[in-house]
């Protein structure tokens, strides 16, 4: 796989086209409106927040595949502006963009997918939005300039545009898969403040693309945290245009197609911790000899989100009894005599108890950019790989004042 980040080349998949425009949603004046088409269509499948409070174009966009049976011909991404606890005017403004957005392109308005992201509780301006469409669909491209530039306008709290993509060859055709996402707060497993726009020219049916999907999300964009809070408007949406003839059903393309997406979206979430707010270290977490794949979960929720760990990883502190107490309070049954932790190569504890290690060197390899911590429960075989991050003062800062 060909994984890239911002300034990289990536393949973009046939059948797709990309524009994006500044409506002036965003008071900065930076690009706040983005869409992709499918100008022959494509099917579709998507995971949405676990959050009971759910903004509108997520309520317009799931009812919007169901009626369609999983075929998109667009997307329209809107930011700076999240849409949410706006009510019947909300609603009623995600159907509005969708209207006319099809009336242009000349389809349904079911076949029209939005999303928002920004703030929460702000009457979306969609006046300014329906004027710009015009534009925006008349400058969409199917390069690499225009999807950059789609990258860019998803963009709120980013620091830089977050891109991954693959190429495959079978014995029927070459398959290109192209992931953008946007993330950096509010980054929690179900789904996070994100959004994910996969898009690739294999040929699948809806059910197929739904069935893969929710896999690779258990082990890559529900695997990761910044801060613990869920949103209200996370869409992981696949699209594929079948322009590559090569079909998910033919031999041994399901298995491939299955690997890139897994490392695509891996990449993608890597690229979201990474970029948290004010993230400083970012912690590849390892629980293993669980009983199960939820116990392992369970206890690795808990460390990521304890204030206290994660405080001691911004000052590079290997303070283990920390972990040792999140694991604890965890729920799970843990006996606390059969529980280890290793920060880097170094054992810290063993069987719940301190272990000799050289302080001055677990510091070091906390402080670094990554840092591996593991955690073995003594309990049984399964493990989860589990991103998380620090939390700085820069957080703080970042959150404090972003409504003003």
């Amino acid at each position: 796989m060909n994984s890239s980040t911002d300034g990289k080349s990536f393949p973009i998949p046939a059948g797709f086209s990309f524009s994006a425009v500044t409506a002036g949603i965003k008071a900065s004046g930076s690009p706040d409106l983005a869409l992709a088409v499918a100008d022959s269509g494509a099917s579709a499948a998507a995971m949405f927040t676990r959050n009971r409070v759910v903004a509108a174009p997520l309520v317009v966009g799931r009812s919007s595949l169901r009626s369609s049976r999983g075929k998109i011909r667009a997307v329209v991404v809107n930011s700076g502006n999240a849409n949410c606890a706006t009510g019947e005017p909300g609603l009623k403004a995600a159907q509005d963009v969708c209207r006319q957005t099809a009336k242009i392109l000349g389809v349904r308005a079911r076949e029209v997918f939005p999303s928002s992201t920004g703030i929460i509780g702000v009457p979306l301006p969609v006046e300014k939005i329906i004027n710009e469409l015009p534009a925006l669909i008349q400058a969409r491209e199917e390069s690499e300039a225009a999807a950059t530039r789609f990258a860019r306008a998803i963009m709120t709290t980013d620091t830089r545009m977050k891109t991954a993509g693959a190429q495959f060859e079978t014995r029927h055709g070459r398959v290109t898969l192209f992931g953008v996402a946007k993330g950096s707060g509010m980054i929690h497993p179900q789904l996070a403040t994100i959004l994910v726009y996969l898009f690739t020219d294999v040929s699948a049916s809806a059910p197929d693309l739904r069935r893969l999907l929710r896999g690779v999300c258990d082990t890559t964009f529900n695997c990761m945290s910044v801060d613990g809070d869920t949103s209200t408007n996370d869409t992981v949406l696949l699209l594929a245009s079948g322009k590559s003839g090569v079909k998910l059903a033919a031999s041994g393309v399901r298995a491939a197609f299955g690997k890139v997406l897994a490392e695509v979206c891996q990449s993608l979430a890597k690229q979201v911790v990474a970029d948290g707010e004010g993230v400083q270290h970012l912690i590849h977490l390892t629980v293993e000899q669980a009983r199960s794949r939820d116990e392992a979960l369970r206890v690795a929720k808990a460390i990521a989100h304890s204030a206290l760990v994660k405080t001691a990883w911004a000052g590079a502190d290997p303070n283990w009894g920390r972990i040792l107490a999140a694991v604890g309070r965890s729920g799970v049954a843990v006996d606390p005599a059969r529980v280890s932790i290793a920060i880097a190569e170094q054992t810290v504890c063993r069987k719940g108890q301190a272990a000799a290690f050289e302080e001055s060197r677990a510091h070091a390899d906390l402080s670094q950019p990554e840092c591996e911590v593991r955690v073995s429960l003594g309990r049984g075989r399964a493990s989860v790989r589990f991103l998380t991050t620090d939390l700085t003062a820069e957080y703080v800062r970042i959150n404090a004042d972003y409504s003003t």
